[in-house]
């Protein structure tokens, strides 16, 4: 059975393919189009159908649209209600629902063969939280869903068991805790639905001076939902303007997440009095906080927590697929890598490089050639296997620096064209993570929590130390990512440092590298001194 999954509503459009309930491959659009999260202009601003993913998916399996036994499509028109009547104020909203209607037919004329009776309209939630209880390393869980919104819902939990889910309950918009932090993020000057993760790192830098009144305005109702009320953020802290950020934006941005971690603890004891389960998985945008989630793991009441990678709007995509998928009756399938994008065999990757006419080397072994580069405080584009599927960079398409000296963070966030307070995360071995990085869940391959960082090691990796003494750490185990390890033991041979600095292989505004082409474009393009793409390098003249 042949099932592709889609999402074409709201932002990051994505396409993902599963093939007798095994995903063959997931992507998003945005790798293929270069556009960030698929935006295109108002008022067609995200719904971009993802035909180039799905035509790349399809042809990883062999597959022409024809062969597509079932679409799930990520939102349900049929559940949506007008803009008015959520408490939503889009002027594009029904327009949204109309197109979500004709998408069989726009994706039958994007992917000429394929049969629109077969598409499946999956309640946004749904994919979600199938997105991740589905995927998940258990076979039963609780799953918590919270993002701006779906159809007329910001929240849904529930219980798989066997791959059913029993949902226990959703909140109505317009309470959404996602659109309050999209709303803070658009205040403070950032993009909203995009740079949510800023707001997060600023918060670091403030206290929760304003958490008093953020709980009288945002509340759970003991039923499994909350109520937001609208806050004036103007009466919290000026707008920044052209100005930097201050301290007053930093305590506004510290006192929305802490309550926003506070609820999540609330929803989430409320939710295993319901299930008595042992793991927690979630999805949602919100789910891409990982201080919240290590938050969540570390005082909430479940013994393990397990966040999907794509955890936003693209991975409803992923989640689509395997909600239609079981509902056929198609085996279970456990995520063990998020390695689901494009991948180039050694050939394609040389070709390219000659017609590219760039100087190359193929050394006896690329790890320990990168880590000669990064031992001697060089910076290293990694383009490694297949891409990742989700927001972050997982040792196939990263930006590799030095740990041990301070000033490469504003090295790496200059190479980036970022803001200056932006953390850079540090990747090390599974099995030398305890010793360095504590309070936090390990393994942590998919870097969606932050540990703190053991106060004997500090001084000794000061890059990928936040101001709050913490790290976003990603665990590298070699049964799974045995070149990047291999790369970490060659550094660590060279400097006593099992750490390496690792950071998406991008910069601002833009996707991350894909393809051969986008790597030699951003390598070109920025102060990088090592591209090890393949087995070959490429080094700066």
């Amino acid at each position: 059975m042949r099932v592709l999954g889609i999402n074409a509503i709201f932002h990051d459009p994505a396409a993902a393919l599963v093939v007798d309930g095994q995903v063959v491959a997931a992507a998003e659009e945005e790798r293929f189009s270069r556009r960030k999260h698929g935006k295109r202009p108002v008022p067609f601003a995200a719904w971009e159908q993802p035909v180039l993913s799905a035509r790349w998916c399809l042809e990883q399996a062999g597959l022409t649209p024809a062969d597509v036994d079932a679409v799930g499509f990520s939102y349900d028109p049929d559940l949506t209600l007008p803009a008015e009547e959520m408490g939503l104020f889009d002027p594009w909203d029904h327009l949204r629902t109309t197109y979500a209607h004709e998408a069989p037919s726009f994706l039958a004329d994007s992917l000429p063969g394929l049969d629109p009776g077969r598409v499946r309209f999956v309640p946004h939630h749904v994919a979600h939280a199938a997105s991740a209880g589905l995927a998940a390393p258990a076979r039963s869980s609780a799953v918590l869903v919270s993002d701006g919104r779906g159809e007329r819902h910001s929240h849904l939990s529930g219980h798989y068991r066997d791959g059913d889910l029993e949902v226990h309950s959703t909140q109505e918009l317009p309470h959404s805790l996602g659109l309050l932090y999209e709303d803070l993020t658009e205040y403070l000057g950032f993009l909203r639905s995009s740079d949510e993760y800023k707001v997060m790192a600023l918060a670091s830098y403030g206290k929760p001076r304003h958490l008093d009144l953020l709980r009288s305005k945002i509340r759970v109702t003991g039923d499994g939902g909350f109520v937001t009320e609208p806050v004036d953020w103007g009466e919290l802290a000026p707008p920044p303007g052209d100005a930097p950020w201050g301290d007053a934006h930093a305590d506004l941005a510290a006192s929305v997440q802490r309550r926003l971690e506070e609820v999540l603890i609330e929803l989430a004891f409320d939710l295993h009095e319901r299930t008595g389960e042992s793991m927690l998985t979630m999805a949602g945008g919100t789910a891409l906080n990982c201080v919240a989630n290590s938050v969540l793991a570390r005082e909430g009441p479940f013994e393990q927590v397990w966040v999907q990678p794509a955890a936003g709007d693209a991975g409803t995509a992923l989640g689509a697929g395997l909600h239609v998928a079981h509902a056929l009756d198609e085996p279970a399938w456990f995520m063990t890598g998020a390695d689901l994008g494009r991948g180039f065999a050694d050939e394609e990757i040389e070709a390219m490089l000659r017609t590219a006419r760039v100087p190359y080397e193929r050394p006896a072994d690329v790890a320990e050639a990168v880590a000669e580069v990064l031992a001697a405080d060089g910076i290293v584009a990694w383009f490694q296997g297949r891409s990742e599927f989700g927001p972050r960079a997982l040792g196939h398409r990263s930006l590799l620096a030095h740990p041990g000296r301070r000033a490469n963070l504003d090295r790496m966030n200059d190479v980036k064209g970022r803001e200056s307070f932006r953390p850079v995360a540090p990747m090390v071995r599974l099995d030398r993570a305890e010793e360095i990085f504590t309070r936090g869940p390990n393994p942590s391959p998919y870097m969606l929590f932050v540990h703190d960082v053991a106060p004997a090691w500090q001084d000794r990796i000061p890059a990928v130390v936040h101001v709050d003494g913490t790290a976003r750490v990603q665990t590298v185990d070699p049964a799974h990512e045995p070149l990047v390890a291999r790369m970490l033991d060659a550094f660590e041979r060279r400097t006593d440092l099992p750490v390496v600095v690792n950071t998406s292989l991008n910069t601002a505004g833009r996707p991350m590298v894909d393809d051969v082409r986008d790597a030699l474009e951003c390598f070109g393009s920025s102060p990088v001194d090592l591209l090890a793409i393949g087995p070959f390098t490429v080094r700066r003249p």
